[in-house]
C-alpha cells in the first residue's frame, strides 16, 4: 500500500509541474485517504500487540 502511495504522490507532482490541476489534486486525494488508511491499521496494530501483551 506504502508503494501506491508513492506512486500517486509522483503522479500529483508531476501533474502539478505539467499544469494539470485537476488530475494532481485527484492523485494528491487518494494519497491522502491511503495514507490515512495506512495509519488507522497501523494502530489498530499497535494497540492489538499492546493488549495482547
Amino acid at each position: 500500500m506504502i508503494k501506491w502511495i508513492l506512486i500517486l504522490l509522483v503522479i500529483a507532482a508531476v501533474a502539478s509541474l505539467l499544469g494539470f490541476g485537476r488530475l494532481a489534486g485527484a492523485a494528491a486525494t487518494g494519497a491522502q485517504i491511503l495514507i490515512g488508511i495506512v495509519l488507522i491499521l497501523f494502530l489498530l496494530v499497535i494497540f492489538g500487540i499492546v493488549a495482547i501483551a
